[in-house]
């Protein structure tokens, strides 16, 4: 210990060495560059002893875009600088017309110029605005659609079925699916796996018999039943006995 003490008493900065993972783009080796230079100047052949790493990691997490940074000098005097970006699960367009993400740990964080992610998009009735900097969400809204969204991710059927949420004026969550031309609402985030089992079979039991443009709207906000609106032209006749023509359909689901 004592021997390392002393060599990074003399050893200066051979190599600056900027480690960015992940398919995200977010920032780019160039924008770490210039936040090195701004807040320490150029490391390269400076004394190790003479830079301030704590001071480096706080300018660089101070970066909306990037969640956590490392920074070490190994033996041969290499700076090393890990970063790791906040990755969105969700794009949230508002009733404002602000546009910005909700990372992975349930943060707001900003669109960016150079980069956009391949994440759901949840628009309409959103009144929770956005301050142009990385923030908490504060509204209960904001929190059901962070909810949503990182369930939907985790389910690789979801995820590749839903792409859109939209809010409507009763502050209910419509999921608008990849196949089909029904919106499904969700109503808000509680019993999510329930609501989705509940779809997934009716998607199984109803959907073979009667098309995908048999129905307006699926709804599963309701505990254990799938409630639905017909369109007026269905896109397949029925093959089997139905429950009886009415605009406003109930149909419960037999889960085994």
């Amino acid at each position: 210990m004592s021997f390392i003490a002393s060599k990074k008493q003399v050893q200066a900065c051979t190599e600056v060495r900027i480690y960015i993972p992940g398919a995200n783009n977010f920032i780019e080796r160039e924008e770490v560059d210039a936040i090195l230079r701004q807040h320490e100047g150029n490391l390269e052949g400076r004394r190790l002893k003479n830079i301030n790493i704590d001071a480096i990691e706080k300018a660089l997490q101070a970066n909306p875009y990037i969640a956590y940074a490392n920074v070490f000098a190994d033996m041969d005097g290499e700076m090393h600088i890990e970063i790791k970006q906040r990755q969105p699960v969700v794009r949230i367009i508002n009733a404002g017309g602000q546009d910005f993400y909700i990372d992975r740990e349930g943060l707001k964080m900003p669109v960016s110029p150079n980069f956009t992610a391949d994440v759901l998009v949840a628009s309409g009735h959103i009144m929770e605005g956005f301050g142009g900097r990385v923030d908490t969400l504060h509204s209960a809204m904001l929190s059901d659609l962070y909810k949503t969204a990182v369930f939907i991710k985790r389910d690789s059927l979801w995820d590749a079925q839903i792409e859109q949420v939209y809010v409507n004026e009763k502050n209910d969550m419509e999921l608008i699916p990849r196949v089909g031309n029904q919106r499904i609402i969700l109503g808000n985030a509680d019993s999510l796996e329930i609501k989705m089992d509940n779809l997934l079979a009716f998607y199984k039991q109803a959907m073979p018999q009667v098309g995908w443009d048999a129905y307006k709207t699926i709804n599963v906000k309701y505990t254990n039943q799938v409630v639905c609106e017909k369109n007026n032209v269905t896109a397949k006749p029925p093959q089997k006995t139905l429950p009886p023509d009415s605009i406003t359909k109930e149909i419960k689901l037999n889960k085994e």
